[in-house]
């Protein structure tokens, strides 16, 4: 197996930390980004000398790329990058601040653009290299009471795909990972919840929020199987653009993608209406 220097943002806890471990794991190096110096301690004594821990706030641009510059200096040449950080907000639309839908996407979609984009310029030079970002389920497919999560999510599927298209000519592997429920703190402490202010939306609202939170700790993904499938995909010659996690999450996307399927046919011939008789085919 090659040695391969990993950055994976966002290693305190759920997936990020499972993927880190995975890697050390599998003999990797691994930088790992967190939020407290007690979170950088605890991750460099997962493996002293692999696992190196870097204090980093993803919505800081400037710092964003400074640590990254950083560790291809100190740690070594970047192989594999998972932008990771990111969190949930649970509210219907009507319900969620404009505020808080700019924070989300602020760390969602800019934190982890910042950090592809700011890895990318050393990979490129070198003609190698492996981006990969999380996304969700909610990325594919879309339920109520999460809008401005799933809108995050999706904005980066688009951005990730077309990523991908940009830089497989210089070596450069893109990679969506899509995770479905698993069994972290996410649905938990972790999520970040608008404040209830329209009683109308509580009959369909309340028993999705009510089942979530039930699940919560009891979830059918197993995080550790999830980093050995991320670091399974940095090995291979030809990994996926998008990485499905979790049978859950596999019913529920592919049950999306049908039905968007399903209007694309049915309205065809509407579609097709709005043409020049003439024109450019893209």
């Amino acid at each position: 197996m090659q040695r391969k220097n990993w950055l994976v943002t966002g290693v305190s806890t759920g997936l990020g930390r499972a993927f880190a471990e995975a890697a050390l794991a599998a003999g990797h190096t691994v930088a790992g980004t967190v939020r407290s110096e007690e979170d950088l301690r605890a991750f460099e004594g997962l493996k002293p000398g692999y696992a190196h821990g870097r204090l980093l706030d993803v919505t800081d641009d400037h710092a964003v790329s400074r640590v990254i510059t950083e560790v291809e200096q100190s740690v070594g040449p970047l192989d594999v990058v998972v932008a990771n950080a990111g969190y949930g907000l649970e509210g219907t639309f009507e319900e969620t601040p404009l505020a808080e839908v700019r924070r989300q996407f602020e760390v969602n979609v800019f934190g982890t653009v910042a950090t592809l984009q700011a890895a990318l310029p050393h990979m490129r030079r070198r003609r190698r290299g492996h981006l990969m970002a999380v996304t969700s389920m909610g990325g594919l497919m879309a339920v109520p009471g999460m809008s401005a999560y799933c809108g995050s999510k999706f904005a980066l599927e688009g951005i990730l795909e077309a990523l991908g298209k940009e830089v497989a000519q210089f070596g450069i592997h893109v990679t969506a990972i899509e995770p479905g429920s698993f069994r972290t703190d996410w649905a938990g402490r972790s999520m970040s919840r608008a404040a209830h202010t329209i009683d109308d939306y509580d009959t369909l609202f309340d028993p999705i929020r009510e089942t979530r939170q039930k699940a919560s700790g009891n979830q059918l993904g197993n995080p550790a199987k999830a980093g050995e499938a991320v670091v399974h995909i940095a090995s291979v010659d030809r990994p996926p653009a998008h990485l499905v996690l979790g049978s859950d999450a596999l019913r529920l996307v592919t049950a999306a993608r049908t039905a968007v399927d399903k209007d694309i046919r049915t309205w065809e011939a509407l579609s097709r209406t709005t043409d020049f008789a003439e024109g450019a085919q893209l």
